[in-house]
């Protein structure tokens, strides 16, 4: 290549590099991580957070962004890493309803729009590197960072992880996390996950892979072990699979403080940037190369890895979209707004309560301290500083129009029975905050996990004395993943989930709480009605077994009746199913299948619908769910309007992972669809069969 430019007579090579695409530029990496020396190659491979840096960062995290491979000399520009997922982490930011709550749009679009518009705030604040594509899988709901994934269901995550990732990365490299198996937040440093092959692959796995198949430029490892060795250092999970059977061609970055535990292990299991320091891999790992305990070749793939993806995100992106004025812009934060408004899952409307009607009603009564607090989530590495909050009280000031709103905070439980004696209704805000759960931070005593997913004693008290006080009393949940109620879930006769709505998470609430937005929003996750219902859970485990079934696969598995299922959600229309049809009764073992179905509104009010595809094998050859989510689209319709929903089941889709033969195997069998609007038996109104044979 001597002569071509940037290379030979004293030309850098990048520049080079940044010309051409494909194996032009796959040769001219390798070219130029030949011509590096090996202290060049190693800074490639880990942060420079300096102690300063790292001090700041224990009290204000994401103050900075955390940057890794600065070469001056070579003109290889640094990675500018920052946090998420309800936001980018920097400054003051757009905040939106936290992941989980955009789990419950079910809005693969929305979600793209989100996180194209992370990535441009994330951008115009000095980031090119953004880990807001959380799509760990709650084995339990108590996991203290449940807010910050989509759900728990493996296909759903990866449809919305995937449209994360191709929001973010027309701006920054997108990085999903944490791989793999992380689920509970106080024994994460330590805890030892077992899982068998075949779950490891189907249920903790698959979403990952739906964002590796999207382009995601970088996987986070994560803290915890995986059969024994810790997810930095496992080659099963980095070489084999990962790198190996996926074909990924981004790199691998390790979770922030200890999340390498030794140098030569790392190298070796596949680990390509250490962050947000170069403990093990910077002197460590020269010494390592030195002594050859380490090859060269190793640090070599790590290096052109991330060279790889810093010349693919090189001219990405248009730099005059990305001045400070797009932060926490209007239009984005219009966007939090209609984000918020899709996620929010009306649990219980019995009679009619909801929605508000403005010309019938004088007063409202808004109860409880949380009414009157910016709730955003947890305070851990996925805090966002928003320049304002809405929360629920003002933003049914702001939508109240002539109605009487009094508010009482509920510490003296006699002045707010009385407010609510007085009141034609009441609102109850209660719930969860960033005390209750979250990431754990050792150096303060907040969130982390809980083994109890019932609210506060306190709480239950106010519920039932405003229910006894107001027959119209509306309760509204604030938290990150699910809430138990049946101490009183009974006693009321309206349920509103919020999750932690984001900063227009006010106005939201009060545009369906008065009727302006119909909810369209759908649970992502099974609501039990005991923890007893869910599996062993121990938030200090040294070792924890991961079994097959889990979620609503577990409920089916066992005959369990939860408080609300899987895809579970009201709303103030109602919708009809009819006319379940395949496009062929057959499909080939690498082939699809389409489903329609027809939905009509015939309630009298505009609204979204949430319309879920399971499918089932009929007497499998090895143990199956009875049944998995494999489609499911959001749908807009008018009162009487009715529209053809159209979901492709894929055959891969229907795989099971073979041990025995280390390969995905589609069954030839006859597989059963099922359609409905959740995860419930009886809900699933259209069924469906086609077999699977042949090529």
């Amino acid at each position: 290549m001597a002569g071509e430019p940037g290379f030979g007579n004293g030309g850098t090579g990048w520049d080079a590099v940044l010309g051409v695409e494909g194996e032009r530029r796959e040769e001219r990496l390798r070219d130029l991580v030949r011509r590096m020396t090996l202290d060049e190659k190693i800074r490639q491979m880990a942060g420079n957070s300096g102690p300063i840096k790292l001090a700041i960062a224990m009290f204000r995290y994401n103050l900075l962004t955390f940057n890794s491979g600065l070469d001056k000399r070579l003109g290889i520009p640094d990675i500018r890493f920052t946090d998420g997922p309800r936001g980018v982490a920097l400054n003051h930011s757009t905040c939106f309803p936290v992941a989980m709550a955009r789990g419950a749009t079910w809005d693969i679009d929305l979600e793209e729009r989100v996180g194209e518009a992370m990535g441009v705030e994330a951008r115009a604040q000095g980031a090119n590197s953004f880990g807001g594509v959380c799509i760990n899988l709650p084995r339990h709901p108590g996991w203290g960072r449940a807010q910050e994934t989509f759900g728990d269901d493996p296909f759903h995550l990866g449809a919305m992880g995937a449209a994360a990732v191709k929001g973010l990365q027309g701006h920054v490299m997108a990085c999903v996390k944490h791989f793999a198996c992380n689920s509970i937040e106080e024994a994460r440093f330590f805890v030892d996950v077992r899982v068998d092959e075949r779950t490891l692959r189907e249920i903790y796995l698959p979403h990952f892979r739906k964002c590796v198949q999207a382009g995601a430029a970088a996987v986070m490892s994560a803290y915890n072990r995986v059969n024994g060795e810790y997810c930095a250092h496992n080659r099963h999970l980095l070489r084999d699979i990962l790198k190996g059977d996926w074909g990924f061609q981004g790199l691998v970055m390790s979770d922030f403080f200890l999340g390498t535990r030794d140098t030569v292990k790392a190298a070796d299991g596949g680990l390509d940037i250490e962050m947000p320091n170069r403990w093990h891999f910077g002197r460590k790992l020269k010494r390592a190369v030195r002594g050859g305990r380490v090859p060269e070749e190793v640090v070599d793939e790590a290096v052109t890895r991330v060279l790889r993806q810093k010349a693919r995100f090189a001219g990405v992106g248009d730099p005059s979209r990305y001045t400070r004025d797009i932060v926490a812009c209007e239009d984005h934060a219009e966007l939090a707004l209609e984000a918020a408004r899709k996620s929010m899952v009306l649990l219980k409307n019995e009679g009619g309560v909801l929605p508000l009607d403005r010309d019938e009603i004088a007063g409202i009564a808004v109860i409880g301290k949380l009414a009157d607090r910016a709730n955003l989530g947890d305070s851990g590495s996925s805090q966002v500083r928003p320049p304002y909050t809405v929360t629920p009280l003002q933003g049914i000031m702001n939508r109240r129009g002539s109605v009487e709103v009094t508010y009482q905070d509920g510490g003296d439980l006699s002045l707010a029975e009385s407010a609510a004696r007085r009141a034609d209704a009441v609102v109850v805000v209660v719930g969860l905050t960033g005390r209750d759960e979250g990431e754990a931070l050792p150096y303060v005593k907040i969130g982390g996990d809980r083994y109890d997913l019932r609210l506060r004693e306190s709480d239950e008290m106010l519920i039932g004395a405003m229910s006894r006080a107001n027959d119209r009393c509306i309760v509204v949940l604030e938290g990150g993943s699910a809430i138990t109620m049946e101490g009183w879930r009974d006693s009321v006769p309206a349920i509103l989930m919020a999750w932690y709505p984001g900063m227009e998470g006010g106005n939201a609430l009060a545009d369906v709480l008065f009727g302006e937005v119909n909810p369209g929003g759908k649970l992502p996750m099974i609501f039990p009605r005991s923890v007893d219902q869910l599996p062993f859970f121990d938030k200090k485990a040294r070792s924890i077994d991961y079994g097959f079934h889990h979620g609503y696969r577990l409920f089916d598995a066992r005959g369990l009746d939860p408080a609300f299922p899987f895809g579970f959600g009201l709303s103030y229309t109602e919708y009809r199913y009819s006319g379940l049809r395949l496009s062929d009764g057959h499909m080939g073992k690498d082939g699809a299948i389409t489903a329609k179905v027809e939905v009509a509104n015939v309630g009298g009010m505009a609204g979204d619908e949430i319309v879920q595809l399971y499918a089932g094998c009929d007497g499998p050859a090895v143990e199956r769910p009875e049944k998995e989510l494999k489609g499911f689209a959001r749908v807009h319709l008018e009162p009487g309007e009715s529209k053809t929903v159209s979901l492709v089941v894929e055959a891969e889709d229907l795989a099971y992972y073979d041990v025995d033969s280390g390969a995905w195997t589609v069954e030839e069998n006859d597989y059963r669809i099922y359609v409905g609007p959740s995860s419930r038996r009886e809900d699933l109104v259209l069924s469906g069969v086609f077999r699977v044979s042949g090529p």
